[in-house]
């Protein structure tokens, strides 16, 4: 075939840079369907009074009724406390755990990295069960059963509205560490040996070297884990849904539990759309500060 008679589309195609798009076709068609659709089409519902059958534009009312719901400023407030309470926590224990896994032989760490990666890839649906059963309000309960060593009685920790938010974030402290053990311990491993051997030199203790070395080096690391851990944290849904149910008194209904009950409980689909986007909002707010205020000293 004459090269002056090829489509425009083949000379694409079959130029250096031209397979790329080729190959990245299927996750940006998955990203559209999946992704930015589900993205455009809350935005449109956000504004609707929502029918399967017909919608009505309502303006900015899904909004105004939000900002105006007292229980949905319960839920930023919930989501905020369960934040705080869980992700410094987090951190500080996998950090730990991966200091305490660095010095060990390969096999060892591998290990240990399956071990504590494990809950992560486990039904979170039979892990609740299991946690249920440690918070079971009968004698049958675990932390029941230690607390009685101490002649203290049985105790309702998911039914009593000042212990359930504390049952949450307990669960939270004791689970689904392994992604940050894994990325820790992975920047661990990459810092340079020349810097402890100069430590070394000079006498520095263990506390000196984790000061003045580690936690300097894993900054990026530690801001990447914070960003993520919060997102993760203001979007928890599964944790309240299944232990709670956002009870007693709404004392942990998150705000992902409260868009997902808006819109497949009480079918406020258009007031559902107008919360998430708010979330989203939200979210993108913190992360930012995040970044202004714990990223000035990061080298990427």
């Amino acid at each position: 075939m004459n090269p002056t008679k090829k489509s425009f589309f083949r000379r694409r195609l079959e130029s250096d840079n031209s397979w790329g798009y080729a190959f990245i076709a299927v996750a940006l068609v998955v990203f559209a369907l999946f992704t930015a659709y589900p993205v455009a089409s809350a935005f449109i519902i956000s504004f609707q009074d929502y029918k399967p059958l017909g919608s009505t534009f309502i303006g900015f009312d899904n909004y105004a009724e939000t900002f105006k719901d007292a229980l949905f400023w319960k839920s930023i407030r919930n989501t905020i406390i369960y934040t705080i309470l869980t992700v410094p926590v987090a951190l500080l224990l996998s950090f730990a755990v991966a200091i305490l896994i660095l010095p060990l032989k390969k096999w060892m760490q591998t290990s240990f990295k399956a071990v504590y990666y494990l809950p992560a890839v486990a039904s979170g649906v039979a892990l609740s069960v299991v946690w249920l059963w440690i918070f079971d309000p009968m004698d049958t309960g675990i932390f029941n059963k230690l607390i009685s060593l101490f002649g203290i009685g049985n105790q309702n920790w998911l039914g009593s509205s000042s212990t359930a938010m504390f049952s949450l974030v307990f669960m939270a402290w004791l689970s689904s560490h392994g992604t940050s053990i894994i990325i820790y311990l992975a920047a661990l491993l990459g810092i340079d040996t020349s810097y402890y051997e100069a430590a070394d030199l000079d006498g520095a203790t263990f506390l000196q070297k984790l000061r003045y070395i580690v936690i300097p080096c894993l900054k990026p690391t530690t801001l990447f884990l914070l960003v993520t851990g919060v997102i993760g944290s203001f979007q928890v849904f599964q944790n309240a849904y299944l232990m709670t149910g956002g009870g007693p008194d709404n004392a942990t209904t998150m705000v992902g539990l409260l868009i997902f009950n808006n819109a497949f409980k009480y079918f406020e689909f258009g007031k559902a759309a107008a919360q998430s986007l708010l979330l989203a909002g939200l979210i993108a707010v913190v992360a930012l500060v995040q970044f202004k205020f714990f990223g000035k000293e990061v080298e990427y």
